[in-house]
């Protein structure tokens, strides 16, 4: 995914909610006697996050903060099709492994970062998931080491209390270290609490088999994990699970390519479908959202395949995802006018 290229270099792109414990500690007896009188509703906290609950089977949408010749939005501007929206990107600091979140204001048309937090407010009270994205094409956090894992959770909970995210999505494209990544991620999730939202959009490169950092990285955090949402662009040719070489631009390439992490011990409910929201959101690999249905049809029902067949279905497949809402907008939002009631209607 591409942090601030020009229109004409745009090659690449970006998962459930965040639980506060709450301050006191109340007796059984009081309890009982608040919940009789119907006072004890969990928490407006807690209310919160189950309301806001990654859904079944979400979309999933990359939001851009800068302008490289898409439709600029502020986050307030997003479709409602989208259930989890990855802000993009965060920004390394001189501290390896620390994140650091810089909104571009100017690029943005003067947006202001009070209007930013209350538009992730409105979009949580909305039954949305807003998280922070690091990485991208140019993304250049590192998490190599003990010292940088702890950097790398200590800043994502930082920024997550000053924003309001609810959670980090790991778009690194340059290479990570699966146990120290790990490391970070679940020190994050222990700091979060429960409904941390976890995302994750590897290259098709990196989930070829379970021994690549990325694939190793997702099984390791499997328990905390919302999705992958793998890039299904910018890639070439890759091998499926049964072996034989798919093109990318072809709904073989996503389901056969999707059956290797369906197979790799990923649950179904974990892995997504990545693709470019049009032909000008990405260098190679874009695919009409139609494409997009039947993929998701073929894996989660057997219906709608191309020639490669799954020996079995997932209806429990999580969903799509999208570079960017921006390129969908510029588009007259036609990507999740038709991908996202179509996720939403899955079994």
């Amino acid at each position: 995914m591409p942090q601030l290229p020009p229109p004409e270099a745009e090659v690449d792109h970006a998962r459930g909610r965040t639980r506060r414990k709450a301050g006191s500690v109340i007796s059984l007896a009081t309890a009982l006697a608040l919940a009789l009188t119907g006072l004890l509703t969990g928490g407006a906290d807690d209310a919160d996050a189950e309301t806001r609950a990654v859904p079944k089977h979400a979309v999933t949408g990359y939001w851009q903060n800068f302008n490289n010749g898409a439709t600029v939005q502020k986050l307030g501007d997003v479709q409602d099709e989208y259930d989890i929206i990855a802000v993009s990107f965060a920004d390394a600091t001189g501290t390896p492994g620390e994140l650091a979140f810089n909104l571009d204001s100017a690029g943005l048309g003067g947006y202001t970062v009070d209007q930013f937090k209350a538009d992730i407010k409105a979009k949580q009270a909305a039954g949305k998931s807003v998280i922070l994205s690091v990485g991208g094409e140019k993304g250049a956090v590192s998490v190599n080491d003990g010292a940088s894992a702890t950097a790398f959770a200590d800043s994502a909970y930082k920024l997550m209390q000053e924003y309001g995210f609810d959670g980090v999505d790991i778009d690194l494209e340059n290479g990570l270290n699966s146990t120290y990544m790990s490391q970070a991620l679940k020190s994050l999730a222990g700091k979060a609490g429960s409904g941390f939202v976890l995302t994750m959009a590897p290259q098709t490169i990196d989930m070829q088999s379970t021994s690549n950092e990325y694939f190793k990285t997702a099984l390791a955090v499997k328990d905390i994990l919302t999705v992958v949402n793998m890039q299904y662009y910018n890639s070439g040719s890759m091998l499926g699970c049964d072996g034989k070489v798919y093109s990318q631009g072809s709904v073989d390439f996503l389901t056969a390519l999707a059956c290797i992490q369906l197979e790799g011990g990923l649950a179904p409910s974990q892995v997504g479908i990545g693709v470019p929201a049009s032909a000008k959101a990405a260098g190679g690999g874009y695919v009409s959202p139609s494409v997009v249905n039947q993929a998701l049809d073929c894996l989660a029902k057997g219906t709608s395949c191309g020639s490669f067949k799954p020996s079995k279905t997932y209806p429990d497949i999580r969903g799509a995802m999208t570079w960017s809402t921006n390129w969908d907008a510029a588009d007259g939002s036609s990507w999740s006018k038709a991908v996202g009631p179509h996720v939403h209607g899955l079994p």
